[in-house]
């Protein structure tokens, strides 16, 4: 049970000092400020991993370009995480976008059209999606 307690504890240090630096610490122009923000950490029972979970606001481009970034910067970010986080020894890091948030949007959006759909004066103002928008809505993926 202490484990447990203690790779939680250890999962949001490593959630907050990650979150510091990809506000303050990171020169990479791809990590751009404001756009990235760190939704969880996975560490491992072991300490020695850590999956730290990022959602990227921005066009699919410009996704790919932060992941990328956040991939080069690793060394650095471990390195950081190294000198703040008191450990025997750092865990690798490893960047994952983590897309539930967008899902969650077009879930919201999908139930919200339905419910217009059933009862539209209930929806002052509010106008119903386009046929192109009903398109990419109803696309969920992974």
């Amino acid at each position: 049970m202490a484990t447990n307690r203690r790779v939680s504890r250890v999962a949001e240090l490593i959630k907050r000092e990650v979150s510091q630096l990809l506000l303050h610490g990171i020169k990479d122009d791809r990590v751009g400020t404001g756009m990235v923000s760190v939704t969880d950490v996975d560490v491992s029972g072991d300490l020695q991993h850590a999956k730290v979970y990022v959602s990227i606001y921005g066009t699919e481009s410009a996704k790919s370009e932060t992941m990328a970034g956040l991939r080069s910067a690793t060394g650095f970010i471990r390195s950081e995480l190294g000198s703040r986080v008191r450990l025997r020894r750092t865990p690798e890091v490893i960047f994952i976008e983590d897309k539930s948030i967008e899902r969650g949007t077009k879930v919201l959006s999908l139930l919200n059209k339905l419910e217009y759909e059933r009862s539209p004066e209930s929806f002052p103002g509010w106008e119903n999606p386009t046929d192109e928008d009903d398109q990419s809505s109803s696309e969920v993926t992974d």
